[in-house]
């Protein structure tokens, strides 16, 4: 079954929007860096469904290998990001972000 470009690009659109929708309203570290997983999968969704639509060949690839770096660094950030979540949580022992804004020693 082919689905349409369109509606898998209004599909990663939707998924940005609850994603930023997630950073901006949640105050939950975890939740935050959830938000932001999304936001990279929906931007990786739209990618491949650019890569789809280009005429096979080379040309099409380059979607697919720029989606493993946008992969690659997203695994990074989680990586970073819960460990810098692991340490603020043994300091502060909270991981709201409201509270962990003023990183005084």
């Amino acid at each position: 079954m082919n689905v349409p470009t369109d509606y898998v690009l209004a599909l990663s659109a939707f998924l940005f929007v609850i994603g930023v929708l997630g950073v901006l309203v949640r105050r939950n570290a975890i939740v935050i860096f959830m938000s932001i997983e999304l936001m990279l999968n929906s931007a990786n969704l739209a990618l491949i469904a650019f890569a789809r639509a280009m005429a096979p060949g080379t040309e099409a690839l380059r979607g697919h290998v720029l989606v493993f770096f946008v992969i690659a660094v997203a695994a990074a950030e989680v990586a970073i990001g819960l460990a810098l979540i692991v340490a603020i949580f043994r300091t502060k022992r909270s991981i709201d972000v409201d509270q962990v804004s003023s990183l005084q020693g």
